[in-house]
């Protein structure tokens, strides 16, 4: 089985629709795929009604997440959508977007970036707003080549010249909202230094402690090295080792199945998840 566990779709910042996402997933050869977008769970239902045969939906999301004063992503799998509190944070952080979002145009006019509100709102269309969106009218512009680019501490990166804060949530609070609703956590691309400061190990062991259950291990943003230590992290604190490509369509550069979770580890997943189960295409299989 290919299994790829971190996906994002229109309904956040990636370019594809959910229906598009999900038959792009099937053409890509994957048997299982994750939709993951930031802070939502819009997409969902679009995805489902589009599953094609042979294709298992994992429905979860992207939460974003600060400790120490360090931004983090945190992936919630197969929890229960309707529960009140998560759902409760979830809202506080996606209305925190569109004021963040134009704070960073408001600090991108003023360093001569001749972006505007229209022109990142017009790009982001129904999607909630964020980074990669005000990152892509830079590309418009002319201001970076890539929406890479623009995660740099020039522009858009944590605490770079043009970065705002937003709502986040604690990690740990994170880890007890998900798991109350019945769900599954592993941390997103923990070790992705060019994203800007990471948490340090002895925290993702005290995450550890709290009830996290996995890291994401093989990623872009992750080099060989990065990988070896992860894995060997997983080992000793006994979390789950999974891979993804992070998929955004054509708002970044990596394929769908780029890198894919063990299929051990996903039946582990499923396992420990109440609060949702995966959905199988028309004769599709939810494994685990």
């Amino acid at each position: 089985m290919r299994i790829d566990l971190h996906t994002h779709s229109a309904a956040s910042d990636g370019t594809d629709t959910p229906a598009e996402l999900v038959r792009n997933a099937a053409a890509a050869g994957l048997d299982v795929v994750a939709l993951t977008d930031h802070d939502t769970v819009r997409g969902h239902a679009e995805a489902v009604a589009a599953l094609p045969e042979g294709l298992t939906l994992v429905t979860g999301a992207e939460l974003s997440c600060r400790v120490d004063g360090i931004s983090m992503h945190m992936l919630a799998y197969l929890f229960d959508p309707e529960e009140p509190e998560l759902a409760r944070e979830r809202e506080l952080v996606r209305d925190d977007r569109v004021p963040r979002a134009r704070t960073m145009v408001g600090k991108l006019q003023e360093l001569g970036v001749p972006v505007t509100w229209e022109q990142v709102a017009r790009i982001a269309g129904d999607a909630s707003v964020g980074r990669p969106h005000i990152a892509s009218a830079l590309v418009e512009l002319g201001v970076v080549a890539t929406v890479s680019d623009a995660f740099t501490p020039e522009w858009l990166a944590d605490g770079g010249r043009a970065y705002a804060e937003k709502h986040e949530l604690d990690p740990f609070d994170a880890i007890r909202l998900v798991k109350a609703a019945g769900g599954v956590t592993v941390f997103a691309h923990p070790l992705a230094v060019k994203r800007g400061q990471v948490v340090p190990e002895s925290v993702i062991a005290e995450l550890a402690a709290a009830g996290l259950d996995g890291v994401e291990v093989d990623h872009m943003d992750h080099d060989t090295a990065a990988r070896v230590r992860l894995r060997g992290m997983a080992a000793d604190l006994g979390l789950l080792a999974t891979g993804s490509s992070d998929y955004h369509g054509s708002r970044k550069t990596c394929r769908l199945g780029e890198y894919t979770t063990d299929p051990e580890i996903y039946g582990e997943i499923t396992r420990r998840a109440t609060g949702a189960f995966p959905v199988p295409g028309a004769g599709g299989r939810a494994g685990g």
